[in-house]
């Protein structure tokens, strides 16, 4: 029994030896770790995360300053704007409505051969001008000048022959009938001579009337056949412009010529790819009888006089018609605002207090409205400052003359 109390005793006295040793160790190890973390700046995990803690609270309360300030500025910002009120004006407006316009020569034909042979002479140059009556082309057909000389020479052969009948006749050697025989072959032959002068002459083509020569299809010496382009000819004295007006304008456009025949005489502009206004003034021409069932657009046509031959065929340009429209009720657009589509202005009441109320716009120039219902010129509405009122707000505000409104205007609605 003592021998097994003695063997307890020693593995007791084991334990705690090694109990101790593992104790010692771990001290050491955490002297270490705290030498090894002062050596490179670190902090215990307890610091570190106190201090991250710390951060934490500082950046958020860093966050709520500038929200507060920010807030604040903004809070200040409402406080100084003002609300500035002006008034709906009564007055004639002039409306301009564009289109788009293709420019065409009043005449613009092809110049093209009516007999086939050689070119044998080009008597113009692109781009020249020429009068009516001008030689431009000259084709040698050697075919019909052949043709030419035996349709004479067998015309001569007819008036000899009815020389001789004739003399015949007068000494009552033959009929009266063989001299009317002889006069009809003659005619005959005569009539084949001036076919062949005719179909000689379609070999020199002539300017059918004053225009400009375009290109050349054609060089001197080519072979030509009978009906070939050689050139387009363009009258520009009077240009012709088209363009496309929808439905709904064309049927105003009918109705105030009802209302006033004056009204035909549209004031007609043409601008220029450059964005001049051509200085001489149009009408309106014409009205093709059929619209366009795929675009719902029917074609107009303006004319324009071009004495110093400035516009030619085949340009573009934007047509301008202007139309007055008397005694318009005229808002600035920035004083409205749209909801679902809807245009609306806050009206101010006599008792200061801010009414939503529903406009019609009956047209629209640059900046302004043309107001068709909801406003009168007795109203006040709020021109700056829309954002900051709400329906049935009492607010405080400064009048600003309209008509000094109307001539600042440069900027859209808020």
């Amino acid at each position: 029994m003592s021998v097994k109390i003695t063997m307890r005793l020693i593995l007791l006295a084991t334990v705690a030896i090694a109990s101790l040793a593992l104790s010692a160790t771990s001290n050491v190890q955490q002297s270490v770790t705290q030498q090894l973390g002062s050596m490179l700046g670190l902090q215990g995990s307890d610091e570190h995360a106190e201090e991250e803690h710390n951060s934490s609270e500082h950046s958020e309360s860093h966050v709520a300053e500038e929200h507060t300030e920010a807030a604040h500025a903004e809070g200040e910002h409402h406080a100084i704007h003002k609300i500035v009120v002006t008034s709906p004006i009564q007055q004639d407006v002039t409306l301009t409505r564009q289109y788009v316009g293709q420019i065409h020569s009043r005449r613009h034909i092809e110049v093209c051969a009516l007999e086939g042979g050689y070119l044998k002479e080009i008597k113009v140059n692109e781009g020249q001008e020429v009068k009516e009556g001008d030689h431009m082309f000259h084709i040698l057909p050697t075919l019909y000048e052949a043709r030419l000389a035996a349709d004479v020479a067998e015309a001569e052969l007819a008036q000899v022959e009815y020389d001789n009948t004739k003399k015949l006749v007068d000494q009552e050697i033959v009929s009266v009938q063989e001299l009317k025989l002889a006069k009809a072959k003659l005619d005959k032959a005569q009539a084949k001579v001036d076919l062949a002068k005719a179909e000689l002459n379609f070999a020199d083509i002539k300017a059918p009337f004053d225009g400009i020569i375009d290109r050349l299809h054609e060089q001197q010496g080519s072979l030509i056949e009978e009906g070939a382009m050689l050139t387009t000819l363009s009258d520009n004295h009077v240009m012709w412009v088209y363009f496309n007006v929808p439905e709904v304008r064309y049927l105003e456009y009918q109705k105030a010529i009802q209302n006033d025949p004056e009204q035909q005489n549209l004031d007609v502009q043409l601008k220029l790819a450059n964005h001049e206004i051509f200085e001489h003034a149009g009408t309106i021409g014409a009205i093709e009888a059929d619209f366009n069932n795929e675009t719902g657009n029917i074609a107009f046509r303006a004319d324009f006089t071009n004495p110093d031959g400035l516009l030619r065929h085949g340009q573009t340009g934007t047509i301008l018609i202007n139309r007055v429209a008397e005694n318009a009720v005229v808002i600035p657009q920035r004083a409205t605002f749209e909801i679902l589509a809807k245009k609306y202005a806050y009206v101010v009441g006599d008792d200061n207090i801010v009414h939503q109320r529903e406009i019609v716009i009956q047209n629209e120039k640059d900046d302004i409205f043309l107001v068709k219902e909801g406003l009168g010129v007795n109203d006040k509405i709020i021109l700056e400052g829309i954002r900051q009122v709400r329906d049935g707000d009492k607010v405080e505000y400064e009048f600003e003359d309209p008509a000094k409104v109307l001539a600042d205007l440069k900027y859209h609605a808020e």
